[in-house]
């Protein structure tokens, strides 16, 4: 089980669509750990694969106050959507920048677990909105594609000046990111 480094915005990677997963064994579960350590001691509530700079259709969350229960999500398709809702989001990829975007409050989505079983799952709230931020990852989509055009731009600023800031910074290639707490963060 490793950290591994979280990509940061405005890495090409973060816009490449994911590759489903067709293998299912040790190795994948060995990266669904890495994924899950990586997530834990950032404060965020999910981690998808594009964000550690890999392909495959895979995310995590755990909304817990400890990260005592972690859902795993590989392929997953969501099946459906309701009660659109303003909500805040931010993004482990995209440091310091917060913003409001329009998601549903409620869905129902279709994913395999680390085994390859099929499951479907009805969620609400904060884990619908989860899901959904992290499949826009699967798709090479981010949070601050879905802004009002004047805030996206200003967020777009906001973050290439934050990432710039990293790269003068302390993090060394192959660190982990460390995150303030912040519940909406994925």
């Amino acid at each position: 089980m490793t950290r591994r480094t979280v990509v940061r915005y405005p890495d090409p990677r973060l816009r490449e669509e994911s590759e489903r997963v067709e293998e299912f064994g040790p190795e994948l579960a060995a990266f669904v750990d890495d994924l899950l350590d990586t997530l834990r001691p950032t404060g965020g509530i999910g981690l998808s694969a594009p964000q550690v700079g890999d392909r495959r259709a895979v995310f995590v969350m755990d909304l817990s106050e400890d990260h005592s229960e972690p859902q795993v999500f590989i392929n997953p398709k969501i099946l459906s959507r309701e009660r659109d809702a303003w909500v805040e989001e931010s993004c482990l990829s995209i440091p310091g920048v917060e913003g409001k975007v329009i998601r549903a409050t409620r869905l129902r989505v279709r994913a395999q677990d680390e085994d390859g079983e099929f499951f479907e799952e009805d969620l609400e709230d904060m884990y619908a909105v989860c899901v959904q931020h992290e499949v826009d990852h699967l798709e090479g989509r981010l949070f601050i594609d879905r802004l009002p055009f004047v805030k996206r731009l200003r967020a777009q600023r906001q973050a290439l000046r934050s990432s710039r800031e990293v790269a003068v910074g302390s993090i060394q290639e192959g660190d982990a990111i460390d995150s303030p707490t912040d519940s909406s963060r994925s």
